[in-house]
């Protein structure tokens, strides 16, 4: 006899890291439809991932963040625990990007049933973000207590894309 597994009833919820946008509870609202402030269980870890912008964003018109394997790397993010019925309204969200299941650290304790999302169609090279998509990444870190140190790293990472990539755009237009 085969044993089927019950679907999630609108009670259940499930564990959700968040690393770039998603961060941000203001931001991840706008998609969810409702406040996602007291579903924050607070800043995790993901290890043997590195982030990167690896994906080209249709709708932000830019490059949005991704993480890689990277066995001597982390990364810092958001770990929420959000209700079942928020999974479509994410999914649709999360376009181009497929579930992975991980293992975050988050104070103290190990999650090890973590969804995140990564993309599917990687591109070759790192595309700089705008300016939007940077200061709501920028803002979800500092507002969910992600280290001091991780923000100054991040920051200075999208500002070297941009910068790079700058000088190439101002050609391509004139």
């Amino acid at each position: 006899m085969t044993s089927l597994t019950p679907l999630p009833g609108p009670d259940d919820r499930f564990y959700y890291f968040a690393y770039g946008s998603c961060m941000c509870p203001v931001d991840l609202k706008r998609s969810l439809g409702e406040s996602t402030h007291d579903y924050v269980v607070g800043p995790a870890t993901l290890a043997g991932y590195r982030l990167g912008f690896f994906r080209r964003s249709r709708l932000r018109n830019c490059g949005v963040l991704d993480v890689v394997p990277d066995q001597n790397s982390t990364v810092q993010g958001v770990l929420y625990h959000l209700p079942w019925r928020l999974s479509p309204a994410l999914d649709l969200r999360e376009e181009g990007y497929c579930h992975e299941t991980v293992s975050v650290t988050c104070n103290g304790r190990a999650y090890a049933e973590t969804r995140t999302y990564s993309v599917i169609s990687k591109t070759h090279a790192e595309i700089a973000p705008n300016e939007w998509y940077s200061s709501v990444v920028m803002r979800g870190a500092a507002t969910c207590g992600l280290p001091e140190e991780y923000c100054w790293n991040l920051f200075h990472h999208i500002h070297s894309l941009q910068r790079r990539q700058a000088p190439a755009t101002l050609q391509r237009t004139a």
